[in-house]
């Protein structure tokens, strides 16, 4: 018997990690380097007003599940990867398996808009 998913994964978003390159000065710059593209489920959840560096800051909250990949995949979202949908930017704090089977992982995940 054929189990359905409880996921709409109808959102494309692109998987970056941080990159750190030597600047030749002995100090580096950092660039976000693609992955690659998944397909997410992405649900909000809590969000606030914080005061960051003087300035207002929007906090939004999101669960977003994507299909798993094996442990050390390179599309495999982790703590500090960042999943972009166009000018959104969602910064992933943590990735969890959602199921026994080991078939989705969850990526709790940010949005910061200054205001």
């Amino acid at each position: 018997m054929k189990r359905a998913t409880k996921y709409w994964l109808n959102r494309a978003l692109v998987l970056s990690a941080l990159d750190q390159t030597a600047d030749g000065a002995g100090g580096y710059h950092e660039v976000w380097q693609d992955l690659g593209t998944l397909w997410a489920d992405v649900r909000a959840r809590s969000g606030r007003i914080a005061a960051q560096s003087g300035t207002a800051t929007s906090l939004q909250h999101y669960r977003i599940t994507v299909r798993a990949a094996p442990v050390g995949a390179p599309d495999r979202p982790q703590a500090g990867h960042r999943l972009r949908d166009g000018a959104r930017v969602f910064l992933i704090h943590a990735v969890a398996e959602e199921d026994a089977d080991g078939r989705f992982l969850t990526c709790f995940a940010t949005e910061e808009i200054a205001i």
